[in-house]
């Protein structure tokens, strides 16, 4: 039986695993890079490092994680955060490349130009969230769980309003964002953004891809 329960410490592998299986517009991407460490470095393993108490986990009935949400209340802080204080301790790692070609390389550019200010709608919808879930742990409303779990305390919290970037490949992810009421936000092409005030309702329980 699928359940929730808030992150712990020792989930910090599993969400590592979860974030790779699920990066590739939602399917496996295991071996897309030398290093496949690096998709949860820059998607996962950060939020749960600053806000361990915005991240919670799925777990299937013996006990394996299957999927995850992270998030972030203060885009601009963790941006900051993160451009300061996380990335530079990967610098050895992961060089800045020269002239970024591969995807990888872009991955990791998109590590080294992160920054305050870069996000335009940091100001009116302040939070951000990763969300990943195994097949295993899909069609079972788990997603909307979650999502509905992360809002309620951003709600307690009074932050106004979250949004979420996205590969515009992963269409059944872009479906479940706009059932839940996610509104489609002006955007680079090459990519979706979604936004919500968390004035707003989460619309009633719905059939699910999630």
């Amino acid at each position: 039986m699928i359940g929730i329960r808030p992150y712990r410490f020792e989930d910090r592998e599993a969400l590592v695993e979860v974030c790779v299986r699920t990066a590739d517009a939602g399917q496996d991407a295991t071996g897309l890079f030398d290093d496949d460490e690096l998709w949860g470095l820059i998607f996962a393993v950060p939020y749960v490092e600053r806000h361990p108490d915005l991240a919670w986990v799925v777990e299937s009935g013996d006990g394996t994680v299957v999927g995850y949400i992270v998030a972030t209340d203060d885009t601009d802080g963790f941006e900051r955060w993160f451009r300061d204080e996380w990335w530079p301790r990967f610098a050895d790692r992961f060089p800045r490349p020269a002239a970024p070609r591969s995807l990888e390389e872009r991955i990791i550019e998109l590590a080294y130009v992160r920054g305050v200010g870069l996000e335009p709608y940091a100001a009116k919808y302040p939070a951000h969230l990763h969300i990943d879930l195994l097949p295993e742990a899909q069609g079972q409303g788990t997603g909307r769980r979650l999502i509905q779990t992360l809002f309620a305390e951003l709600r307690r919290r009074g932050v106004p309003g979250l949004h979420l970037g996205m590969d515009p490949a992963n269409t059944a992810a872009a479906a479940f964002y706009e059932r839940i009421g996610m509104q489609r936000l002006p955007a680079e092409q090459g990519t979706l953004v979604y936004g919500i005030r968390l004035a707003a309702l989460v619309p009633p329980e719905s059939p699910a891809l999630d």
